[in-house]
């Protein structure tokens, strides 16, 4: 590691201008690239006291061992240059996006002379227009399919084509008239490429267009008495309308927008992004990136579209000369199809930048903005969901691996100073309301997967108030000193016949908090006595982990295994957590209106809300309808449903405190 003081630029020598920068290890690698409006304001900003850096900006000061810049004349040329050099040196420090998978396109090779629809995967190539992606292929195959019929452009493969060429005998879809079979000069080269351009033009959206001349051909056949050619035609109209219902409607202006959707951890970053032409949506692409720098929602937005749209750049950053040949938006991902409108989540710090940027390669204004009300944020709200989705399946991915669970429990074990791997991992995390309905959760993961079987969840009685540490060492007490009972009986329980709860010790004990939560389990488990369990925490702010008695923390890589399955638990830990204790609170407000009412016990007030089903219902209710109760009388009714009300004299009734969301910190109801 190199200190960053030994090649901090000197005093005044760092310009003031837009540029951007490199940082470079001992070897000259770069390792990260970054961009700024002020050159001198941003680059020193790296060479202040490390202790007070950010752990990830920590690590790639202290990894670089020089600084190099290049200055340029604005925000948007500074925009280019860090793309190409990103492209170029892949610096290990700057975030890189992924596909979470591979989506197959549909494409026309319009560099050929006689133009091939097909199915293709993997990177963009010059001179094929792309239309998706799609999920599946078998998709793409259909719409295909239905579509070679109006219009009969080759499918087929270059040895397949030549060799009928040869022969002098088209293939199958040639004489069933899916084909126009050029290869034997049935169609000259001229009407075969404008079949491809109008095959072309229904898919980039002018698909109206097409279905009424065809319906206006039908009707002429019609006229003239040519039954066979209209009944073709008609179905011909057919395909087209069903190729078209293929693809959802989801916007009635004829919208041309790119809506991305963004769901984020500490460590990872998942993006969907719906393609949307002509108010249809006609692809979807997924992006999962690993979060190796502290960034912002916006900072991920911002370099996701350059990352994404810049993907037709040659190796200069230049945009690629015959990038606009074809006319339209083909449906693909690149500057090639920078849609009028990209619809974010948040907007990138250097929005005015980014937008002028992507003005540049489409040769038209762009709109980059975050939807705030109708149909487009709504369609947000879509997306933002699948991004969720593909992110707990790309988690789920993550943890079924065998020899990443093996990685992570061995770099857990090598991190913490463990005498073995810790098989056996329990997590513990608080959650309360304002000092209220103070509950605990125990999750316990096995082998790196989580065993839902030995969850364990604690109703925190004996603190008062929003008292974490304290509580804390209240569930370690109870739990451990539960152990340390049931370890000396016989291991299965002799009423149920099976292996008593708390009798297995853990390797490692996981705290959700930092360095007071981490004591305050330590003290627990010193006045019982138990040393054979390891104890860390790990905290939200900085992903950093705690041991007891040490003044700093441990800082894992933001890319290692184990702090992806530490955080994993922690996560499982407090989910579990806020489930039992939103269980609880809409318990106690379920009851608490009904608590205090003269006349009114427990087994009655039981009898009442099955009885209603809800408290909502039983608001609705009428004092005929409440006196429809077995052992409800009018004048108990009454005072139910003048304690409903708001209270009126008679009953009394604890004023509504208003409840607050843990997670969010937004007032809920």
């Amino acid at each position: 590691m190199a200190d960053p003081s030994t090649y901090r630029p000197a005093a005044g020598s760092i310009p003031v201008d837009p540029g951007v920068y490199r940082f470079r290890d001992d070897k000259g690698r770069v390792v990260y690239v970054g961009k700024a409006k002020s050159l001198r304001s941003r680059v020193s900003s790296y060479f202040q006291d490390v202790h007070h850096l950010h752990p990830r900006t920590r690590q790639m000061v202290m990894t670089a061992a020089s600084v190099e810049w290049t200055v340029v004349a604005t925000e948007v040329e500074a925009l280019q240059l860090e793309y190409s050099w990103i492209k170029e040196f892949d610096p290990r420090f700057n975030v890189k996006y992924r596909d979470d998978k591979s989506y197959p396109s549909l494409a026309v090779t319009l560099h050929e002379d006689f133009p091939r629809l097909q199915v293709m995967r993997g990177p963009k190539k010059k001179g094929v227009r792309y239309f998706g992606p799609y999920s599946h292929a078998w998709a793409i195959r259909e719409t295909l399919d239905l579509l070679l019929r109006v219009f009969p452009a080759r499918t087929c493969s270059a040895g397949v084509f030549t060799r009928a060429g040869q022969v002098g005998r088209p293939c199958l879809l040639g004489y069933i008239d899916k084909c126009s079979a050029p290869c034997v000069g049935t169609v000259s080269m001229q009407e075969h490429r404008a079949i491809v351009d109008d095959f072309c033009d229904f898919m980039a959206g002018s698909s109206t267009r097409f279905v009424k001349r065809l319906e206006q051909q039908m009707a002429e056949a019609a006229d003239l008495q040519d039954y066979e050619r209209a009944a073709r035609l008609r179905d011909d109209v057919g395909a087209m309308r069903k190729a078209l219902e293929k693809q959802t409607v989801v916007l009635a202006d004829g919208t041309d927008a790119d809506v991305i959707g963004l769901v984020e951890d500490g460590l990872e970053a998942a993006l969907q992004v719906f393609h949307v032409r002509g108010g249809r949506i006609r692809g979807q692409h997924g992006y999962v990136v690993d979060k190796v720098e502290d960034v912002t929602t916006g900072e991920l937005v911002g370099q996701f579209l350059t990352q994404v749209y810049g993907e037709d750049e040659d190796e200069y950053g230049d945009p690629v000369p015959d990038r606009r040949m074809i006319p339209g938006a083909g449906v693909t991902v690149g500057a090639t199809d920078i849609p009028r409108e990209v619809l974010v989540p948040a907007l990138p710090p250097d929005a005015v930048a980014i937008t002028a940027w992507m003005k540049q390669l489409r040769g038209t204004n762009v709109d980059l903005r975050i939807p705030q009300r109708g149909d487009k944020k709504a369609l947000m709200a879509t997306v933002e969901r699948n991004a969720q989705q593909a992110f707990a399946l790309h988690k789920t991915k993550r943890a079924s691996d065998l020899t990443a669970r093996s990685k992570a429990l061995a770099e857990i074990q090598e991190a913490l100073e463990l005498d073995e791997a810790p098989l056996r991992i329990e997590c513990f995390d608080i959650s309360n309301l304002q000092g209220t309905s103070v509950v605990a959760s125990m999750v316990v993961f096995e082998d790196g997967l989580a065993r839902t079987s030995e969850y364990r969840r604690f109703a925190v009685k004996g603190v008062d108030g929003q008292d974490d540490t304290a509580s804390m060492h209240e569930v370690l007490t109870r739990r451990f000193a539960r152990h340390l009972v049931e370890a000396a009986q016989p291991e299965l329980d002799e009423q149920t016949g099976r292996p008593r709860r708390f009798a297995y010790p853990p390797q490692l004990v996981v705290v959700d908090g930092g360095q007071p939560q981490v004591a305050a389990a330590q003290r627990a488990l010193d006045a019982l006595g138990v040393v054979d369990v390891a104890l860390c925490g790990l905290a939200k702010r900085l992903e950093e982990v705690w041991l007891p008695g040490q003044q700093d923390p441990v800082i894992l890589p933001r890319s290692s295994e184990g702090l992806y399955l530490l955080q994993r638990v922690r996560d499982e830990a407090h989910r579990f957590a806020i489930a039992y204790h939103r269980q609880k609170r809409s318990k106690a407000m379920t009851t608490s209106a009904l608590d205090d009412i003269t006349g009114l016990g427990e087994t009655r007030r039981k009898a009442v809300l099955r009885h209603f089903g809800s408290l909502k219902n039983l608001k609705a209710a009428s004092v005929e309808e409440v006196m429809a109760v077995p052992g409800i009388g009018r004048t108990t009714a009454e005072a139910i449903e003048a304690a409903l009300a708001g209270g009126r004299p008679g009953s009394t009734v604890a004023p509504a405190v208003p409840a607050f969301d843990p997670t969010t910190g937004e007032v809920i109801g």
